[in-house]
């Protein structure tokens, strides 16, 4: 089962000695759990907002947080379980200082290439009351639209997937050696995730052209940093 890790921490400015050790524990961590890693990357910290739907897209430029935690990396886990999922998130650098979300995958489209820094993650936000649960009607509806654009999109589509519903969100944290574990995601918010998709755009403009196709209440999106090589 694929399961969908999302790295939070808070924005700090880093010495060029500080990014190089961050830089060799993602490497020893990516040495570590490289079988299970089906695709990532660190992502820019500035951010774009698309509303509104398809229908009447609204572009804003962020940041957003209304704390410092922002999202900065992501990872695609394979894993047999929850607790295999959560036993690679604690290993995740991010977690010892911020925290790592982790969310059961629905289904996920295969990546089609490697990762690089002109691509953009589009994670799909909504509202609790139209995050539907997957597997009814509303969800099922919600689904064939998210086909419509994929076909629409066509290559522009690297990968992606369909998140179960927050309930089923773990939050790890690591302090001081241990292991803290919360049911639901790291902020409770008026909007919760519940998809995303990795998109190839030449630009800002074209990235927020496609996002502005996704069927969601709010599409964010972040570029990748294209370190990872995944």
């Amino acid at each position: 089962m694929q399961y969908f890790a999302l790295l939070i921490s808070k924005e700090q400015d880093r010495t060029p000695d500080d990014a190089a050790a961050a830089m060799a524990a993602f490497e020893r961590f990516h040495a570590q759990a490289g079988a299970a890693i089906r695709a990532g990357d660190a992502l820019i910290p500035q951010a774009v907002r698309v509303t509104g739907g398809p229908d009447a897209p609204v572009v804003t430029d962020g940041p957003f947080a209304e704390s410092a935690e922002v999202a900065c990396g992501y990872y695609v886990f394979e894993a047999e379980n929850l607790d295999d999922a959560i036993a690679l998130a604690r290993d995740v650098p991010v977690a010892t200082f911020g925290a790592v979300e982790v969310w059961p995958v629905v289904h996920a489209i295969e990546p089609t290439r490697k990762l690089t820094g002109n691509d953009w993650l589009a994670l799909l936000l909504e509202p609790p009351a139209s995050a539907h649960t997957p597997g009814t009607p509303e969800w099922e509806a919600v689904a064939a639209r998210h086909g419509d654009f994929a076909a629409a999109a066509g290559d522009h589509v690297l990968t992606g997937a369909a998140l179960h519903d927050r309930t089923t969100a773990t939050t790890v944290r690591v302090r001081e050696g241990d292991v803290l574990i919360t049911d639901g995601p790291y902020v409770e918010g008026a909007e919760v995730a519940n998809g995303f998709y990795v998109l190839s755009a030449d630009d800002r403009d074209e990235a927020v052209k496609l996002a502005a196709m996704i069927p969601a209440s709010t599409v964010e999106l972040r570029q990748l940093a294209g370190v990872s090589g995944l």
